[in-house]
């Protein structure tokens, strides 16, 4: 495999540094948000936002779309939603006195799909998104039609103990590369907001790259290294969310799937472009590892009576962890030699 030069590295930087500054300036205040963003789409991960309403999540992903200058369609998701609303609906036309069905492609036929709270749709039609995500396909009565490249969905979510929601069933959630949480803004924060926004006011966004530009920066994330004692730790970090495998482990009923695995590995190439590096490092996963693990991770009824929380108990599981394995110190020591 053809791997990434520090030249190539050079180039691709740029594009990245413009992109978060673009970002920046439509969120302000969430510079770790917009980097772990950023991080996910050049990964070519699905990303999962939730926050109270209010916060900007909406916001941020229209900015992405302007400054990408990717093809975006936003999906509101209500209780009525049904699956064909999103995915599309066979429809019959007459074509020279013949009828027959011709497929309607629905909003997910784009680049950008923004999955507005999603959580308030019924889990049925949650579900129709799960071939989308893995496949970047549709099929509809047997007939299955490709998605346009790339294709994210992004997804805002309410806390689940907000009225009218629903959780996202589990096979749902371990296809989102990343969850991550929106907070609320600081004082300092909020006064920059008054001053620079109104009500209803969409903020100016420029792109930063065209099509082609962003394709070859997610391509590139694909040929970052990743050495063997890095892989190592991926898997052992993945191995130590299973009851049995830590002692934090204790209060998880499931584990994370061999997909957080690859996901862990697929963020920490991108994290280690935007940081100008042409491999990965040990740092580079434990920085996105809580983004990767909070939503694969089921705690069970004990953690919830000590209320035990799961980003608690995931940082307890990389604490846990060492960077190298203990257990085979001169075959990594030859390994990194």
């Amino acid at each position: 495999m053809e791997y990434a030069s520090e030249q190539e590295v050079e180039v691709a930087v740029p594009h990245i540094r413009a992109l978060q500054k673009s970002m920046n300036g439509v969120l302000f205040g969430q510079s770790e948000l917009i980097d772990l963003v950023i991080t996910g789409l050049l990964a070519r991960g699905h990303i999962l936002l939730e926050g109270l309403p209010g916060l900007g999540k909406t916001e941020l992903v229209k900015g992405l779309s302007k400054t990408l200058g990717l093809d975006t369609k936003r999906v509101q998701f209500t209780p009525d939603l049904l699956p064909g609303d999103i995915t599309g609906n066979p429809v019959l036309q007459e074509t020279d006195g013949k009828r027959s069905f011709v497929f309607q492609p629905g909003p997910l036929f784009t680049n950008l799909v923004l999955a507005d709270e999603i959580n308030r749709a019924s889990p049925k039609t949650q579900s129709a998104l799960l071939e989308a995500m893995q496949e970047r396909c549709v099929t509809v009565l047997g007939v299955t039609h490709a998605l346009p490249a790339p294709f994210f969905v992004l997804a805002t979510q309410n806390p689940i103990e907000l009225e009218g929601t629903y959780p996202l069933p589990e096979a749902q959630l371990d296809r989102f590369l990343f969850k991550l949480e929106v907070m609320r803004n600081s004082a300092a924060t909020l006064e920059q907001i008054v001053m620079m926004r109104e009500l209803g006011e969409e903020p100016a966004v420029e792109a930063t790259m065209n099509a082609e530009e962003f394709d070859q920066v997610i391509n590139l994330v694909r040929k970052i290294y990743l050495p063997d004692v890095v892989a190592n730790y991926i898997a052992r970090l993945v191995t130590a969310t299973h009851p049995g495998e830590s002692e934090s482990a204790k209060f998880i009923k499931f584990g994370s799937s061999p997909r957080a695995a690859l996901s862990l590995a697929s963020a920490a190439k991108a994290r280690a472009l935007m940081n100008e590096r042409p491999n990965a490092s040990f740092e580079d996963v434990k920085w996105v590892a809580p983004s990767v693990l909070r939503h694969r991770v089921l705690l069970d009824y004990n953690a919830q009576v000590e209320g035990i929380t799961v980003n608690q108990v995931i940082d307890q599981v990389i604490a846990e962890v060492p960077f190298q394995d203990q257990s085979t110190p001169k075959t990594l020591k030859s390994a990194t030699a």
